[in-house]
């Protein structure tokens, strides 16, 4: 028995020359086979568990992009959630008719001027106001401030008036509106 061992040599094969030389050829083929089967199911395995590995990584970035796209989306939502007084200010200040009018024109060609500047930013920030008159009343985004009869039974559960306005931000509502509901009554 002659003992030739490579470097790349590994054990294994050592230990099959050595009963080769002592096994029929037939024996040593199919333990061969064998083996060979034994490495491409391994092998296998291993391209395998890479494929997954790949793929979980690939989900990974496209989690980790909507994450990141969904921080640039709502990032501002705490500041502009703060911006809705002033809105709300503004409103109340425009709904007075009488106060309003008795102002100097140029003073309320001036703050009209800022309340629509201050409109624009958080519209362009992604802040719309809700105005659901007509709609169907939902909870997930409204808030019943009233309940009103109506004789019509299609006006059954549809906003006839806004209280006070909500907003949205992008797809998100901030501040759900309060409203008046009617409700069918015969």
């Amino acid at each position: 028995m002659a003992l030739n061992m490579d470097e790349n040599q590994a054990p294994d094969d050592i230990v099959i020359e050595e009963e080769a030389e002592n096994e029929a050829p037939q024996n040593t083929i199919k333990k061969l086979r064998e083996k060979l089967k034994t490495l491409e199911k391994e092998k296998q395995e291993y391209m395998n568990g890479w494929q997954r590995e790949r793929a979980d990584f690939v989900n990974y970035k496209k989690r980790a992009e909507n994450e990141k796209l969904e921080v640039i989306k709502y990032g501002n939502e705490n500041l502009i959630s703060e911006l809705i007084p002033v809105l709300d200010s503004f409103e109340s200040a425009f709904a007075n008719k009488e106060a309003w009018e008795k102002v100097d024109k140029n003073w309320r060609v001036g703050v009209e001027y800022i309340h629509s500047q201050l409109l624009k930013i958080l519209d362009e920030n992604g802040l719309k106001e809700l105005n659901p008159i007509g709609e169907k009343f939902d909870p997930k985004f409204h808030v019943a401030e009233v309940h009103t009869e109506t004789t019509d039974e299609k006006q059954d559960g549809i906003i006839t008036k806004v209280v006070k306005k909500g907003y949205m931000l992008n797809d998100r509502v901030v501040i759900a509106p309060k409203v008046v509901v009617a409700e069918y009554k015969k």
